[in-house]
C-alpha cells in the first residue's frame, strides 16, 4: 500500500467527517431550539385563547343564550354581546371569536364576531360542520367540570390555529353553549423560518472553515468546541429550556466557534427575555383590559338603564343612552323621583376621558342626587355640589351639567344649567327648537359660585331632548364636526317619534356622519316626554 496515497485519502475523510459532524450538530441545535420555541409559543397563544374564552364564558348570560337558541330572536343584549366579542377580537388580535351550541353532527352559532358583510361570518342559528379534532374536544368541553380544552390545527382552509373552548353555564349551572376562540399562530412559522435561514448561513460558514482546516487544527480547534456545543444542546434538551436566562456556553477558541457560541448564547438569553417580557406585557394587558371591562360594566350599571323607567307613572315617557369613547367615560345622565310628584333629570359631562373622568363622574352623580331634595331650589343644589366638588378636585377636573325637576301634575319644569349644552324642546309635535337658557359656570371650577334657577311649563305632548357635546362635536375623518345644524335637522325629521325611537335615529345619523373615524368623545342623550296628569292622579 502506498503511504502517500493513504495520507492523501485520510485527510479528506477527516475533513468530510468534520463537515458531517458540524452539520449534525448545527441541525440538532436548530431542531431543538425550533421545537422548544414552537411548543412554548403554542402554549403562549393557547393561553391567550383560553383566557379570552374564559372571560367571555363568565360575562355572557347563559339563560339568554338558551333563549336565543330556542327562539332565534335577537334583542339589545344580543347586539351588546356581539359588539363586545368584536371589540375583543379586534383588540387582542383574534382570528375567530364565536359562541356555538355543539350538536351531534354540527355546531349551531349563537354569535360569530365580525362586521356586516364580512365573508364567512355566521348569523344566529346558522350551522357549520366540525373541523379537525373539534368534534371530540368541543363535546368534551361541553361539561360543567370540563378540563382545559385546547386544539392546535394546521390546514389549508383555516391556517395555523390555536382553538380554546369554555362552557357557558346558565343560572342553574348547566352548560348551554361554548365560548370559542381561534387565534392565528402563523407568526411562529415566520420567526422559525428567519431563525433557520440564519442557522443555515452560519452552518455554511463553519463548513467552509472546516473544509480548509488541517488535521491538528481540526482536532484541537474544531472538535473540542463542537463537543462543547453538543453538550450544551444536550443540556438544553434535558432542562427543557426552563432557565434560558442563565444558559451559558464556555468556549474561548478565538475563532468562529467562539463567535457561534456567543451568538447562540446571546440568542438564547434574548429569547428568554423576549418570552418573559412578552408574557408579562400580555398578562398585564389582559389584566388591565379585564379590569376596564368590569369598570365599564359597573359604570353602566350605575346609570338608569331599565325602560320603561316608571311603569306606574303614566304622565311621563323617558329614555336615555350613553356610549363612552373609551372603556369607561365621563358623561352621565340620571333621572329619579324626588318625591311622588316631582321627577328630576340630569345630563352632565366631566372634562377629560378614561378612568379619572369616570371616578369624578361617580362623585358628581352621587352628590347631585343626594342634594336634590323636595322643595330645595336647584340653584342652591348646584351651589352646594360645586363647593363639595371643589374640595375634592385635586386633578383640576370640572363638570358641565343640566338638571331639571318636572312637576307631574302641573307640567312646571324648574331647571339649572352649569355650562352645559342648551336643551331642545318640542312643543306638542310642532318641532324641536333650542331653548336658550343661561349657561352658568361649570361645577368644580371655582368655589362659592351662585347658580340661577329658571322655569318653564310643559304641556301634554311636549318633549325635552338633553345631550352632551359628544353629539355636535362628533368628528369624521376630514375633521368636520357633526354640528348643531345637523342635530336640529335630524331631530325635526323624527319629531313625532317617541323618546325610545328618537335616540337610536340620532345615534345612527351620528355614526353615518363619522364613518370609520374613531369616536372622539362620549355620546350621551336623554329624551323626556310629558303626557300630562292622568285622571286617577299620581
Amino acid at each position: 500500500m502506498n503511504p502517500d496515497r493513504w495520507k492523501v485519502r485520510l485527510q479528506p475523510k477527516l475533513i468530510l467527517g468534520l463537515v458531517v459532524m458540524a452539520m449534525v450538530l448545527l441541525l440538532s441545535l436548530t431542531l431543538v431550539v425550533t421545537t422548544m420555541y414552537r411548543r412554548r409559543m403554542e402554549e403562549y397563544f393557547s393561553k391567550i385563547a383560553f383566557d379570552q374564552a374564559s372571560v367571555a364564558a363568565e360575562i355572557i348570560d347563559g339563560d339568554a343564550v338558551r333563549r336565543y337558541y330556542e327562539t332565534g330572536k335577537k334583542d339589545a343584549y344580543y347586539h351588546e354581546i356581539h359588539e363586545y366579542l368584536l371589540m375583543v377580537k379586534q383588540k387582542v388580535g383574534l382570528k375567530y371569536f364565536y359562541v356555538v351550541v355543539p350538536e351531534e353532527d354540527v355546531m349551531v352559532y349563537i354569535w360569530d364576531s365580525g362586521v356586516e358583510g364580512e365573508e364567512g361570518v355566521c348569523d344566529l342559528l346558522d350551522e357549520d360542520a366540525y373541523y379537525g379534532g373539534g368534534h371530540r374536544l368541543m363535546h368534551e368541553a361541553f361539561a360543567v367540570d370540563a378540563d382545559r380544552k385546547i386544539l392546535v390545527t394546521r390546514n389549508a382552509e383555516y391556517g395555523y390555529l390555536a382553538s380554546a373552548y369554555v362552557a357557558i353555564l346558565d343560572s342553574a349551572g348547566v352548560p348551554v353553549a361554548l365560548a370559542s376562540v381561534d387565534i392565528s399562530m402563523e407568526i411562529i412559522n415566520q420567526q422559525l423560518l428567519t431563525f433557520v435561514a440564519g442557522a443555515v448561513l452560519v452552518s455554511c460558514l463553519i463548513l467552509i472553515i472546516s473544509a480548509v482546516a488541517y488535521y491538528y487544527y481540526v482536532r484541537h480547534i474544531v472538535i473540542r468546541p463542537a463537543v462543547i456545543l453538543h453538550d450544551a444542546a444536550g443540556k438544553l434538551v434535558k432542562d427543557e429550556m426552563d432557565d434560558l436566562g442563565n444558559f451559558t456556553i464556555d468556549i474561548h477558541s478565538g475563532d468562529e466557534f467562539e463567535d457561534l457560541a456567543q451568538a447562540f448564547q446571546y440568542m438564547t438569553v434574548e429569547l428568554s427575555e423576549y418570552i418573559k417580557n412578552l408574557t408579562e406585557v400580555t398578562a398585564e394587558k389582559e389584566r388591565i383590559g379585564a379590569e376596564l371591562d368590569v369598570a365599564a360594566q359597573i359604570q353602566s350599571s350605575m346609570l338608569p338603564c331599565i325602560f320603561p323607567a316608571f311603569p306606574g307613572k303614566k304622565e311621563i315617557d323617558i329614555y336615555a343612552t350613553m356610549n363612552p369613547a373609551k372603556e369607561v367615560g365621563g358623561d352621565f345622565y340620571d333621572f329619579f323621583m324626588v318625591d311622588d310628584r316631582h321627577l328630576a333629570v340630569v345630563m352632565a359631562d366631566v372634562s377629560g376621558k378614561g378612568v379619572p373622568a369616570a371616578l369624578f363622574m361617580v362623585i358628581g352623580k352621587t352628590l347631585i342626587k343626594d342634594h336634590t331634595q323636595p322643595g330645595k331650589p336647584l340653584g342652591e343644589v348646584f351651589s352646594d355640589v360645586n363647593n363639595l366638588l371643589c374640595d375634592s378636585n385635586s386633578e383640576g377636573l370640572f363638570i358641565t351639567a343640566f338638571e331639571g325637576v318636572l312637576d307631574l301634575e302641573t307640567g312646571e319644569f324648574f331647571y339649572v344649567n352649569a355650562g352645559h349644552e342648551v336643551p331642545y324642546i318640542n312643543r306638542a309635535g310642532e318641532g324641536y327648537q333650542p331653548y336658550k337658557v343661561r349657561p352658568g359656570f361649570v361645577l368644580a371650577g371655582m368655589e362659592d359660585m351662585r347658580y340661577k334657577e329658571g322655569s318653564l311649563t310643559l304641556q301634554p305632548g311636549d318633549r325635552i331632548f338633553l345631550y352632551t357635546d359628544g353629539v355636535p362635536e362628533a368628528t369624521n375623518r376630514e375633521n368636520e364636526l357633526y354640528g348643531n345644524e345637523r342635530l336640529y335637522r335630524i331631530l325635526n325629521q323624527n319629531k313625532d317619534r317617541t323618546p325610545k325611537e328618537l335616540l337610536p335615529e340620532i345615534k345612527a345619523d351620528v355614526d353615518l356622519f363619522v364613518g370609520e373615524a374613531p369616536q372622539f368623545d362620549d355620546i350621551t342623550m336623554l329624551c323626556l316626554e310629558y303626557k300630562g296628569k292622568t285622571e286617577c292622579g299620581i
